[in-house]
């Protein structure tokens, strides 16, 4: 998410995204779409900046960003409104389905690239169809951001790292 990299998150990284998000979809500035897509980004930033203790406001560092992380098991409403955003914006032809090949836009739009999904997507398909529903992606997308257990398939959400 450190799109500039620099070591830290700053508002220009959440902007960063939400124009690789955007982008992936052709939505315009003013599209319903792109608005909501803004203000859910942007809201993070702002909820980052705000609960992560940061020294500087215009920026958090990574251990900053994981006090937030450490608050998130609280912010259910938040996470899951978020989960719900991105399964919107990835699931590109909207048969409420998220296939391996928007999957990969989605790692590409948080980390800027999307090698190794065709390797850690199948582990993310529990149930094994070729797809995640509605419901796997949001228990995934919620466990990624609030478990704690390093071997839970929701820790390939994103890919390798």
């Amino acid at each position: 998410m450190d799109a500039d990299g620099n070591g830290y998150l700053d508002e220009g990284d959440f902007e960063a995204l939400t124009a690789r998000w955007v982008g992936l979809r052709g939505w315009e500035p003013g599209s319903a779409d792109y608005e909501r897509m803004r203000a859910i980004m942007m809201g993070w930033w702002s909820a980052v900046a705000a609960l992560s203790g940061a020294e500087r406001a215009d920026r958090v560092s990574l251990d900053e960003l994981m006090n937030v992380v450490d608050q998130l098991p609280a912010m259910d409403d938040a996470v899951y409104a978020t989960a719900d955003a991105m399964f919107d914006a990835i699931d590109e032809n909207g048969d409420d389905r998220i296939a391996l090949t928007e999957h990969k836009q989605v790692v590409y739009a948080w980390k800027g690239s999307s090698d190794g999904i065709e390797e850690v997507f199948p582990q993310l398909d529990l149930n094994g169809d070729g797809q995640l529903s509605r419901s796997e992606f949001r228990d995934l997308w919620a466990d990624f951001w609030r478990g704690n257990d390093p071997a839970a398939p929701s820790q390939w959400v994103f890919g390798r790292y």
